[in-house]
């Protein structure tokens, strides 16, 4: 399951991000940069409100110096905190100071901090893993060079969050995200998505917490099983598609349609080498969710054409009955679809189109809250 970490800055927004289901506890300062640390004053003030209902993570300025950073980790251990992340450096004494943490990882759970603005450097990620780090996260240094997913496809954070899990390393992603970023980064396969903007008011990071914001991340989030068990049936539920409103048996269609690409395909010799145009057309069908206006209500095309790009990106297909394989099972990895019909034409072959079209349904769908 996808965790849900809230970055807060004071003991009140700590009880907000508690009450309305957050994770992970993650103690920074939004003024003072993408990874700004708090006081240990207000570290321990944070750790203290949450009193271990909650994992706490917070941030430490690493020092340009390996023994400072040791004492840097040191002084954030003794608030109490389970999590210590930083920003990893890319200069050449990186190296010197990921063996320098070593020690540390043995009592904290360390997690290295990549920008993705900044061409972040993952031949890192096995030095983390062998000096006994928890995690990696990727983010993004300056908020105004655009959403993390801007600056990195789906299929990209997919090999970040692959990478890190063959090193038995956790995954984490945050960096400017909105709410319809959710269920796109949910495929990802992440271990923990972060937030400070989306949890704010009018998704200003430098602004305080929303209740309201809180609760609809949350609600995009599926819940850890252990929760989903004790929670009655209400309208969160049914918008993740974990159930169906009363009375309610409908489905919608979220349609993507003409949608056309080059890529290479085809079992022939001419065809390799060079990409031709392929059309996909994409029919799913989503579990109804009677809500207003609002995103938990709503399966995202987005997710469609995040799973196109993805095969794309994966190189050479021979054939389009693979393709429209791939496609369907990974638009039925989204909860609340309950069937697709994926027809890929291929439009360089013949005066017309020629291709498949195919339809799967989600076996596993139940109507109720799943064990």
């Amino acid at each position: 399951m996808t965790l849900m970490l809230a970055s807060v800055l004071s003991r009140e927004e700590a009880e907000t991000a508690l009450a309305y289901g957050a994770d992970i506890i993650d103690c920074k300062d939004p003024i003072r940069g993408a990874l700004g640390a708090l006081s240990l004053a207000q570290i321990k003030e944070i750790v203290a409100a949450v009193a271990g209902r909650r994992p706490v993570s917070a941030v430490v300025d690493l020092p340009h110096d390996a023994a400072h950073a040791r004492q840097a980790f040191e002084e954030a251990i003794e608030t109490g905190v389970e999590y210590v992340k930083f920003a990893l450096p890319s200069t050449p004494d990186a190296d010197e100071i990921i063996a320098a943490l070593a020690p540390i990882a043995k009592r904290v759970k360390l997690v290295a901090v990549l920008f993705a603005d900044l061409h972040p450097d993952f031949s890192r990620l096995p030095a983390l893993a062998k000096a006994g780090f928890h995690g990696a996260m990727l983010d993004t240094a300056h908020k105004n060079n655009g959403r993390l997913i801007d600056i990195m496809t789906v299929g990209a954070l997919s090999e970040f969050a692959a990478s890190c899990h063959e090193l038995r390393l956790a995954a984490g992603l945050a960096g400017a995200l909105e709410p319809p970023d959710v269920p796109r980064l949910l495929v990802t396969g992440a271990d923990v998505i972060g937030f400070r903007g989306a949890l704010c008011e009018q998704g200003d990071r430098q602004g305080a917490l929303s209740a309201a914001a809180v609760a609809l991340i949350r609600d995009l989030i599926p819940t850890r099983p252990d929760v989903v068990e004790e929670m009655a049936a209400e309208w969160a539920l049914i918008a993740r598609g974990f159930i169906q409103p009363p009375g309610v048996d409908d489905t919608d269609c979220v349609f993507l349609h003409d949608y056309v690409l080059p890529m290479e395909v085809g079992a022939y010799a001419h065809e390799y080498g060079h990409t031709q145009r392929v059309r996909f057309n994409v029919d799913a069908e989503v579990t109804r969710a009677e809500i207003s206006d609002d995103m938990r209500a709503v399966f995202s095309y987005d997710v469609i054409m995040d799973a196109i790009k993805m095969i794309l990106a994966s190189g050479h297909v021979a054939m389009v009955e693979t393709i429209a394989e791939r496609l369907a099972e990974s638009v039925l990895l989204h909860e609340r679809v309950r069937a697709v019909t994926v027809q890929v034409e291929k439009l360089d072959v013949a005066p017309g189109a020629v291709g498949v079209k195919i339809r799967r349904e989600r076996h596993d769908h139940k109507r109720a809250v799943p064990d």
